[in-house]
């Protein structure tokens, strides 16, 4: 499980969700654990898209959605029900996205979920859950339900990242002309869930960067100041 990182860096976490396209207006929320503070969390008020969102705008709340301290933002209550029905139940879960994505809500309205027909797919065999819509409100009895659909949880960008590549590689797949989908044998899936719970980088050095067997936020981040730094060296030159 990650450990709860600085408001800071969770900044950085919003502004590649706003990069991605995952955001939905303000009507999606991220929380994480504060450090050395249980039952605080931090999440991105309401009313701000997720590009807006700074680390001094971030709102501390208790497990209830109670505001901590003083804040010019407010939290929306409904929203964080969710986060805190996951965070109640799993105190080791740094971090908790709801997001809204397309490709996912499409997979999830299919028949079958997600299938182990891609590599980025088999990433989640026999560790995906569905949870059944309950309508927008959210009530304590749905928390419980939602609790009893968990799977494992772990670095949540990467994972999202790799999560909605693999809803995106089915959904393309199944637009074809057959509207069918190639799926490999169940022990081949079987094999990949092995080999990404076991593999282990050859240098401790780069422990860390594939502790999700995948690039983590820091890899990603480092490509996006290099796109930056391009950008504007472009625009520098066209003055």
């Amino acid at each position: 499980m990650p450990k709860p990182r600085p408001a800071s860096t969770w900044q950085k976490r919003t502004g590649l969700i706003a990069r991605n396209g995952w955001d939905d207006v303000v009507y999606t929320h991220i929380s994480a654990s504060v450090p050395g503070e249980p039952g605080r969390f931090l999440i991105n008020p309401f009313g701000l898209v997720f590009d807006e969102v700074t680390a001094s705008k971030l709102v501390k709340i208790d497990i209830d959605g109670n505001v901590i301290g003083e804040s010019a933002h407010p939290v929306n209550a409904t929203g964080f029900a969710l986060h805190a029905a996951v965070h109640a139940a799993r105190p080791d879960a740094a971090c908790v996205m709801h997001l809204h994505v397309r490709e996912a809500i499409a997979v999830s309205a299919q028949p079958h979920g997600l299938l182990p027909g891609s590599q980025h797919a088999m990433r989640f065999h026999g560790h995906l859950a569905y949870h059944d819509y309950e309508s927008l409100a959210f009530s304590p009895s749905e928390g419980e339900r939602l609790v009893a659909s968990l799977g494992a949880i772990a670095e949540a960008y990467v994972l999202m990242d790799m999560f909605v590549k693999a809803c995106d590689i089915q959904l393309r797949a199944l637009a074809g002309v057959s509207k069918m989908m190639i799926v490999p044998p169940p022990e081949i899936a079987a094999r990949r869930k092995r080999s990404a719970s076991s593999s282990k980088p050859s240098h401790a050095r780069h422990a860390k960067r594939w502790a999700a067997n995948c690039p983590p936020v820091d890899i990603i981040l480092t490509n996006v100041k290099r796109e930056n730094w391009a950008t504007a060296g472009k625009l520098w030159s066209e003055q």
